[in-house]
């Protein structure tokens, strides 16, 4: 393996063999990171499950129907199935990988949360040296972040920077961007490289 199953950058000498790089197995970290504990994005849930609740302004309906006594979006996430269940998934999965026993889930679902993020975060650095699905597993928890927060209103759009390409085009990228593609000479960067890219305005300039 010399590029990163994530991003596609290349890999350094020291990662080679791995299934991704490090700047892409630390943003899996705080993803994971962000959903746990009594301020996590996961006991936010909780918070936003009525109607009007995490959003910026009071609940409006436009029709005569009574409203849900819920808001959908944060229970399905909440609920058995949801964000507990996918990431308790991934857990078994890398147990039985590494020849451990099955995990044993203790406690109510917030519980089950922290203990499940906590474990995950342990087994990072073997699963995105060793697991042939980092990529999968990145991606779904970047997105169950990204769910959370839109379901809580915390959700915060990532500034986006142009640079330019080496053919000159102008591309957007933010801070997380994993790879860009150019569309005008279908130039290929990775996140490291996508960030060193030098900025449209100093190049106009």
């Amino acid at each position: 393996m010399t590029a990163c199953t994530v991003c596609h950058s290349d890999l350094y000498e020291n990662e080679l063999g791995h299934q991704a790089c490090r700047p892409c197995t630390e943003r899996a970290d705080r993803n994971l990171a962000a959903l746990a504990g009594p301020d996590g994005l996961y006991a936010k849930l909780s918070d936003s499950l009525h109607p009007g609740a995490g959003m910026a302004g009071p609940a409006v309906s436009g029709s005569r129907t009574a409203p849900l006594p819920v808001r959908l979006d944060p229970l399905s996430l909440a609920a058995r199935g949801g964000v507990v269940t996918i990431l308790q998934t991934w857990l078994v999965d890398w147990h039985e990988q590494l020849g451990y026993r099955h995990p044993r889930w203790e406690g109510d679902l917030q519980q089950q949360c922290d203990q499940v993020v906590g474990r995950l975060r342990v087994l990072l650095p073997w699963a995105a040296e060793a697991h042939g699905a980092f990529d999968e597993f990145a991606g779904e928890v970047s997105k169950i972040r990204f769910q959370c927060e839109t379901a809580t209103g915390s959700e915060k759009p990532p500034r986006r920077v142009p640079v330019t390409c080496i053919c000159g085009h102008v591309l957007k990228i933010t801070i997380d961007t994993a790879g860009v593609r150019c569309p005008a000479c279908e130039a290929q960067y990775g996140h490291s490289e996508a960030l060193q890219l030098p900025l449209a305005e100093r190049r106009a300039a």
